[in-house]
């Protein structure tokens, strides 16, 4: 037991020291609770045209289908906002997680360091790395592992805000487990009452068909009439739920410096965003993840606004 509380704690100090703001473990088992929620948000169509997350459905519950032997989660979060904004007003708003680089990459690279740390320092211990790009249950992984809870919008907060990216390790060594922690919500409904489209149909559960982040980015069909008018400027995510939320007020900033916003993207005026060339928005957003949409997306949005 010892060893295991000391090599819980040399992980912890190391995503640390690699710019992980909290680091919290969970033991990697089946997520039963999860399965039934899963179930119904699947079947309710909930997942809009997302049916890729229909797919490997005992895969996102259970973590020894991702990793042989899996044993422990890790759970890692990493602040991306710099405190700054876009400076036109009146321009299209993008979330500002894209203002700078692209996280799968940062976060991933991020991630593989402290697995190499696990191996070098601990033992021969197989794992893999996850930031939003597996069948992995991100936000109930750190929910377990007592580093955020789920906010009434999906979001994971915590006491030092929701503007973060996480990340997980899932390895076969034991650690030591933490405790999942209380819920700092209350009866604030400040997140639901925000949101333009009423996507967030009942506390901790969005109709991805209604939300503004899902219809700028995974949607590729023409966006429905029934949402002209409610987008608030919004051309690629959203964040206005995370704006209003009281744990948002003085958010931690990230030090990282590939999530500094880069210029080209915050600079642009609203007259420089609506004559946008293929060219050009391939050079702004090359390492941004604006570019998830392609430019044919993108252009698709800017004109949803215009109506």
């Amino acid at each position: 037991m010892k060893n295991i509380k000391e090599h819980t704690e040399q992980i912890k100090a190391e995503a640390k020291r690699l710019g992980f703001f909290s680091c919290g473990v969970s033991e990697a088992r089946f997520l039963h609770e999860e399965a039934l929620h899963l179930e119904k948000w699947l079947s309710s169509g909930k997942n809009g045209t997302m049916s890729y997350m229909e797919n490997h459905f005992d895969k996102r519950l259970n973590p020894q289908l991702l990793v042989n032997g899996a044993k422990s989660v890790i759970s890692v979060l990493f602040p991306y906002f710099k405190g700054e904004l876009q400076k036109d007003p009146e321009a299209p708003v993008i979330s500002k997680y894209a203002y700078g680089n692209d996280y799968h990459t940062v976060i991933k690279q991020k991630l593989t360091l402290l697995l190499k740390f696990i191996k070098q320092n601990i033992g021969d211990i197989n794992g893999r790395a996850f930031t939003d790009s597996a069948p992995v249950m991100d936000k109930k992984w750190a929910e377990l592992s007592g580093i955020a809870w789920r906010g009434k919008n999906s979001n994971m907060v915590t006491l030092q805000g929701s503007y973060f990216f996480i990340g997980e390790l899932i390895i076969d060594a034991e650690l030591e487990y933490d405790q999942s922690i209380n819920s700092y919500c209350g009866n604030c409904t400040k997140c639901i009452d925000a949101c333009p489209t009423a996507a967030i149909v009942e506390p901790y559960v969005i109709d991805s068909r209604k939300c503004i982040s899902y219809l700028t980015i995974e949607y590729k069909n023409s966006i429905p009439d029934e949402m002209i008018g409610k987008f608030k400027n919004r051309v690629f995510g959203c964040d206005i739920c995370q704006d209003v939320c009281p744990h948002n007020r003085k958010p931690l900033f990230s030090n990282e410096s590939a999530f500094y916003p880069n210029s080209m993207i915050t600079d642009l005026t609203k007259k420089e965003w609506y004559e946008i060339t293929e060219p050009v928005f391939k050079e702004i957003f090359k390492n941004s993840a604006v570019k998830r949409t392609k430019f044919t997306g993108f252009k698709r949005n800017l004109d949803f606004l215009k109506q």
